[in-house]
Parts: structure tokens; C-alpha cells; sequence
């Protein structure tokens, strides 16, 4: 039990910052647009990238730091051009947060874009496969169980912040709130791109 209470706690703690993930999940929560499958993606990501790290994939990637320099500029490029769509988002499109009148994007682009703001941060390499990857060897035989709980602590993260995002639905029923939000996605965004290249 302490074995997992550590990993749900040190989990937990390293997804709780605000990122581009979470700006991603926390404004598909707000257009409630496949909450459900996006939270899932992002857990799911999550755990198997846990998996890895305590199954030793850690140590492939600090054999092979040409890994981490193709994730920071993969990375870096996605991030830079949402960021840039954001922007342009909040200057040219006036959008009140009415589903019946606005068309949702489709599942297979949602799920993608989610892929993207998972697998192409090299920051989520670090956290789950090197430090729980690590931290995981000084429970040994316990690993398994600190290990489940860094994923149970994904599932509860994601699945609370996708829906409770709805919270803020009655605020964003004004055009401003929403251009406010991506313009706030859009610097997260970009300034999350030059930290990856240490600009």
C-alpha cells in the first residue's frame, strides 16, 4: 500500500502542472467535445509510458539521447504552430460556446491532436519513463504496485480535469472568455516550445 500511495502521489504531482496537455484537455472539457475518449488517450499514454519506465525502458533512453533530441524538435514544432493557430484563433473567430450551433471536430482528428500533445513531449519522457522509471527500483519487488499507482493517479487527473471543466461552461457562453482562453492556450503553448529548445 505504500508502494502505491507513493507512486499516486509523485504521479500525480508531475502531471499537475499546467502544460499543453492539460490546456488541450481542459478546453475540449469546456466544448465538451469526446471527453471521454480524449481523457482515456491521455491516461492510457500515460500508464503504458509508466509500464515502460518500470520495466527499464529508462535506461534505453539515456543510452540513446538521440531520442530525446528528436521528441524536443518534434515537440517544439507541433507546439510552435498551435500556438501560432491559437492566436489566430482568439483574433479572427468569434465563437460562443453553443454546441447545437457549432460543428465538432471530428473523433479521429480529437484523437490525433491528442497523440500529438502526449507523445511528442519529451518532458513526458523524463517524468514517466526516466523519474518513475527510476524511483520505481527502490521499492523492488514492490515496483509493480508503485508503478499502478503513478497510472491510477492519470486516470483520476485526466478524467477530473476533462469533466470538470464543465464547471466553467456558463463562464465561456461569452465570446470574450473564449478569445481570453486561447490566447492564454496560445502563450502556454509557445512559451512551452522555445523552454524544450532551453531558449
Amino acid at each position: 500500500m505504500n508502494a502505491f500511495i507513493s507512486g499516486f502521489s509523485l504521479g500525480f504531482s508531475l502531471i499537475l502542472a499546467i502544460g499543453a496537455q492539460n490546456a488541450f484537455v481542459l478546453k475540449q472539457g469546456i466544448k465538451k467535445e469526446h471527453v471521454f475518449i480524449i481523457c482515456f488517450v491521455c491516461a492510457l499514454s500515460d500508464a503504458i509510458l509508466i509500464f515502460a519506465g518500470i520495466s527499464g525502458f529508462g535506461y534505453l533512453v539515456e543510452k540513446f539521447p538521440s531520442l530525446q533530441t528528436v521528441a524536443k524538435y518534434g515537440g517544439f514544432a507541433f507546439l510552435f504552430v498551435y500556438g501560432l493557430k491559437s492566436f489566430y484563433s482568439a483574433w479572427s473567430m468569434s465563437h460562443e460556446l453553443k454546441p447545437e450551433g457549432v460543428a465538432a471536430s471530428s473523433l479521429l482528428k480529437t484523437v490525433l491532436l491528442t497523440l500529438a500533445f502526449t507523445w511528442l513531449n519529451p518532458h513526458v519522457y523524463l517524468d514517466t519513463v526516466i523519474l518513475l522509471g527510476s524511483v520505481s527500483t527502490k521499492f523492488g519487488s514492490l515496483a509493480p504496485f508503485f508503478g499502478f499507482g503513478a497510472m491510477t493517479s492519470s486516470f483520476v487527473f485526466f478524467f477530473s480535469l476533462g469533466y470538470g471543466a464543465r464547471i466553467l461552461t456558463p463562464i465561456f457562453q461569452k465570446p470574450i472568455s473564449w478569445k481570453i482562453l486561447e490566447v492564454l492556450i496560445g502563450i502556454v503553448m509557445l512559451s512551452l516550445a522555445f523552454m524544450l529548445l532551453g531558449l
